[in-house]
Parts: C-alpha cells; sequence; structure tokens
C-alpha cells in the first residue's frame, strides 16, 4: 500500500505497475491495516487507473472494521470510491454511520471532502448531513 501511494505521489502514469499491484494485493487486503487500505484506495483513485475488484475487495475488508478508522480515513475512503466512480453503496453507508458521531473531529476540509464524495457517489445520507447541519 505504501509503494502504491508513494507511487502514485509522483503523478506518473504506469497503469502496468497498478495492475500487478492489485493483483498482489487483493488477496492480502484482509491483513491491511486501516491505513493501508485507505493509502491503496488513495493511490488508485489519485491515478486513475480503474481496478473494480480491487475496490470491491477493499469495501469488503474496510467495511467491518470502519471503528478503526480515523476520521481523515473515513473522508479519503469516501473521495477515493467516488473519485473512481465504483459503486459501493454499502460502503458509503457504513461511512455515514462511522461519521456521524465523530463529525466534531472532522476539519472543514474533511466535511466539505466527505460532502463531495457522498454527493459525487449519489449517495444519501440523511443522518450524516443532519449531523454536519
Amino acid at each position: 500500500a505504501n509503494a502504491a501511494w508513494a507511487f502514485a505521489r509522483t503523478g506518473v502514469k504506469a497503469p502496468e505497475l497498478f495492475d500487478a499491484i492489485a493483483s498482489a494485493a487483493i488477496p492480502r487486503l484482509g491483513k491491511f491495516n486501516s491505513q493501508g487500505l485507505v493509502n491503496m484506495a488513495w493511490a488508485f483513485a489519485g491515478t486513475g487507473v480503474k481496478a473494480p475488484e480491487l475496490f470491491d475487495a477493499i469495501a469488503s475488508a474496510a467495511i467491518p472494521r470502519l471503528s478503526e478508522f480515523n476520521s481523515q480515513g473515513l473522508v479519503n475512503m469516501a473521495w477515493a470510491f467516488a473519485g473512481t466512480g465504483v459503486k459501493a453503496p454499502e460502503l458509503f453507508d457504513a461511512i455515514a454511520s462511522e461519521a456521524a458521531p465523530q463529525l466534531g473531529q472532522f476539519n472543514s476540509q474533511g466535511l466539505a471532502n466527505t460532502a463531495w464524495a457522498f454527493a459525487t457517489a449519489g449517495v444519501k445520507a440523511p443522518e450524516l448531513f443532519d449531523a454536519v447541519a
């Protein structure tokens, strides 16, 4: 995850590398910590490499562990999925449930990015947005 994140930060397009990373990561995601899951999602979203199987696997690994995510991790996970256009309504519902009681820990940029991610993904989250208001 860290290698994918670091390479994504360079801005160099390397779809073959990211395809290989995705293939290697999918069977290992259960061993990733919350930051590793976020970094992997962010790296792929940031490069624009389409990897729907990876994102499906990340969502499956993340949902039962969202309580381990800090506020920035929740924001970045929502941002990554929204940015790729991968449909993950269960993940967004789980993020909304986890984020609502933590909104006091979100900075203004985190709130804005969360709102953008949910709007971009077309996910309605009335409990979350009522809590924001």
